[in-house]
């Protein structure tokens, strides 16, 4: 696993956006921010810091992922049930990805229910509802 298998994995979930966060990290969100989309994923684009993906796993799942080795609380994020990979073989690749679905699920599961609606739309209604709340 790597940072591009794991991107292109993510971004074939539904509704899934990437952004760059905090200059070194690309984010996966559920949604646009603007709509109400949340986090789900982080992956660090060169690697020196704590954590190659991060993720949230809810708080039932928080305690026993850390029992794994290679996984440790999410730096700034551990208070939010996120964890972080320290290296890409802490868990196989298959493993990774689920891990990934599970977090868009649970994640989805919190938006808003006019979050999921604007969702719904095509992308052009989605863009002019986007618009609307800026202005």
């Amino acid at each position: 696993m790597d940072n591009e298998r794991i991107r292109s994995f993510c971004l074939r979930l539904p509704h899934v956006v990437e952004a760059l966060k905090w200059k070194h990290y690309l984010a996966f969100w559920i949604g646009d921010r603007a709509l109400g989309g949340k986090m789900f994923a982080m992956t660090d684009l060169d690697g020196v810091r704590t954590g190659v993906f991060s993720f949230y796993c809810g708080a039932e799942r928080f305690h026993e992922l850390l029992e794994i080795d290679g996984i440790c609380p999410a730096p700034y994020m551990f208070n939010h049930a996120w964890v972080a990979l320290e290296r890409w073989s802490a868990l196989r690749p298959r493993q990774i990805e689920e891990e990934a679905q599970r977090a868009h699920t649970l994640i989805y599961q919190k938006l808003s229910q006019s979050t999921k609606t604007a969702l719904a739309l095509s992308e052009d209604a989605r863009t002019r509802l986007i618009r609307q709340r800026n202005k």
